[in-house]
């Protein structure tokens, strides 16, 4: 069970990180300077808010197949292939509801930081602080929406034992097979994890439980 569980969190961990770091910046970005085609970008970023997750699976599959232009990679049916599921899951819910809290920052704190001379990046860092709770509940949604995913994952990693099984593949194998208190016992695991993941989330950004 261990290795399940290291891989779960190794494979959800680093897609986060990546959506995190590449979908905070854009958010806070859309917010705060609007640029050409703004409406559809956004319009894009909603739809991908609610894309089915199989469906990204089976786009993520197709393009890191050996006839898809990244098959190269080789990546189909390893942990890296999991984490570009991942993060494609993700990064549109991270830059949509970061955009979100921005957006509901007091217009007057960017006057008052431009003023006083801040650079953009001083001035996005500042409404950054300011919209901390807004930008940690797009973080724990992405993660609640990766870490629980289950048809994107068994697409392109494949469920293989030792390799690319995570605890979400890991129940539906065992409750297929019978198994059900193994699989009960895997589902409280995942459940722990996320509750002690928003937990740790929660309290760096500051915001009271």
């Amino acid at each position: 069970m261990l290795p399940i569980i290291s891989l779960s969190l190794y494979v959800s961990g680093t897609a986060l990180i990546i959506a995190a770091l590449v979908g905070v910046p854009v958010g806070a970005g859309l917010a705060l300077r609007p640029v050409p085609g703004q409406r559809w970008i956004v319009l894009l970023i909603y739809t991908g808010m609610g894309l089915p997750p199989v469906v990204v699976g089976l786009a993520v599959y197709l393009f890191l197949s050996r006839s898809g232009p990244l098959g190269w990679l080789g990546w189909l049916f390893t942990p890296a292939a999991m984490i570009v599921a991942q993060v494609v899951i993700a990064l549109p819910m991270v830059i949509g509801l970061t955009r979100s809290a921005v957006q509901s920052v007091d217009p007057a704190l960017r006057l008052q930081v431009q003023a006083l001379g801040a650079t953009p990046a001083q001035i996005m860092w500042t409404v950054l602080i300011e919209a901390r709770a807004g930008v940690a509940a797009a973080i724990i949604a992405a993660f609640g929406s990766i870490i629980s995913e289950v048809g994107a994952v068994m697409l392109v990693g494949g469920n293989i034992a030792g390799s690319t099984r995570v605890l979400t593949t890991a129940i539906v194998l065992e409750t297929r097979q019978g198994n059900f208190e193994l699989a009960l016992a895997l589902g409280g695991v995942l459940l722990t994890l996320t509750f002690l993941s928003n937990f740790m989330l929660l309290r760096l950004s500051g915001r009271e439980l």
